[in-house]
């Protein structure tokens, strides 16, 4: 692969850099603060095309292709983990499976109005007995009712679930067991019996709304089914494969940005007659953060470009998500080590980045997953 980006990746990039700096960065630590979901900042990216960047066009997106996605996350990254995980959870995953999998009527009643930020996107897979092992843990069930389904469960962590126009959920729609026992469906948010719990108390990106979230007797009509009945499992693992291109992606912006509140302290600060950056110590970590993130980048890019050829990518993105979100873990951590007591104040942003980047190693596989599933790719298994 050529790493050059093309041109229009490029001018891509600049666009939202430009946007990151000007709308979503400033209000970062007013988001983490004050935990308010950045309406300001997701009603702005519409007209811009970015809620729908990698959305064919025929779907009301910008047709881009996924390494433009990569780069939009990176930057949101860069700028608000919160607003950035916002729209990952939108695009990199309700969107993409109703792209993948959804009908033409499905596509136009709901994924063209998501593509053009007119609503917003959620999907769940998540349960209280159905993390890692969704095949045998998903208990939230669909029935068939004449012309309906009737689901009734409950799911956990939910991104969007309140601010969301509608869920793509993972149910059971079978009494066999095994895979072919799940599938997804639609469901709007607003629907009668869809209850949202409060947003779940969490470590970091306070701004990004996750729920709990239970079904009553909802009643969806029959082709509200995305993609085919008793393919839900094969589905979710496909749209995984893409939101860990994305979770890569998000790590790889949370650690640009700690690296560069290090670079600008490490000039600033003064100990000893120097700046700090003059010390070997600090240079040290320094040429780490640099080396690593660069690293990262490259499998990041690398994964989404692999997916733009049509090629099997399921390695190639689980080594990217690894990686970058690990390798942020230890630059978040350098950079508070560089800043000194000022690295634990949440006056700097490196505290923010370092509690921010915390979920990037659960979401999307956890590491102890990932490093499964390439071993198993591999050492040939299944």
């Amino acid at each position: 692969m050529d790493f050059q980006l093309s041109k229009e990746q490029q001018l891509a990039q600049q666009m939202i850099r430009e946007f990151v700096e000007q709308e979503v960065k400033p209000l970062a630590a007013h988001t983490d603060h004050t935990h308010e979901f950045p309406w300001t900042t997701i009603h702005k990216m519409g007209p811009l095309g970015l809620l729908g960047l990698n959305i064919p066009e025929r779907w009301g997106g910008a047709g881009a292709d996924h390494v433009a996605a990569a780069i939009l996350i990176e930057e949101l990254g860069r700028g608000c983990g919160s607003t950035a995980l916002t729209v990952a959870a939108h695009l990199g995953l309700s969107c993409a499976t109703l792209a993948a999998f959804g009908s033409d009527a499905l596509k136009e009643r709901y994924l063209a109005p998501m593509a053009r930020g007119e609503m917003l996107g959620a999907l769940s897979l998540t349960e209280p007995g159905a993390g890692s092992d969704l095949k045998g843990g998903v208990r939230t069930y669909a029935r068939r009712e004449g012309g309906e389904w009737v689901v009734s469960g409950s799911k956990m962590w939910m991104t969007n679930a309140s601010v969301a126009g509608v869920m793509v959920v993972l149910v059971r729609t079978g009494t066999a067991g095994g895979s072919h026992a799940l599938s997804h469906l639609l469901i709007p948010a607003d629907a009668p019996g869809v209850v949202v719990a409060p947003p779940e108390r969490k470590m970091g990106l306070h701004g990004c709304k996750t729920h709990a979230v239970s079904f009553d007797d909802v009643r969806v009509p029959l082709d509200h089914l995305v993609g085919e009945e008793g393919r839900g499992l094969a589905q979710t693992l496909t749209v995984l494969d893409g939101g860990r291109i994305g979770i890569g992606a998000l790590s790889l912006g949370l650690a640009q940005a700690a690296y560069e509140e290090s670079l600008k302290y490490a000039h600033e600060r003064r100990t000893f007659g120097v700046p700090i950056g003059q010390h070997q110590a600090i240079q040290f970590k320094i040429a780490d953060m640099a080396t690593t993130i660069q690293a990262a980048r490259l499998l990041v890019y690398y994964a989404a470009w692999l997916r733009d050829q049509g090629r099997p990518y399921t390695l190639a993105a689980a080594q990217a998500k690894l990686f970058a979100t690990e390798m942020a873990d230890k630059v978040c951590f350098e950079a508070i080590q560089i800043h000194g007591g000022y690295g634990y104040s949440a006056e700097f942003p490196v505290e923010r980045l370092y509690r921010d980047n915390r979920l990037m190693l659960i979401g999307e596989g956890t590491s102890e997953i990932n490093r499964m599933v390439i071993g198993r790719n591999v050492l040939g298994g299944s």
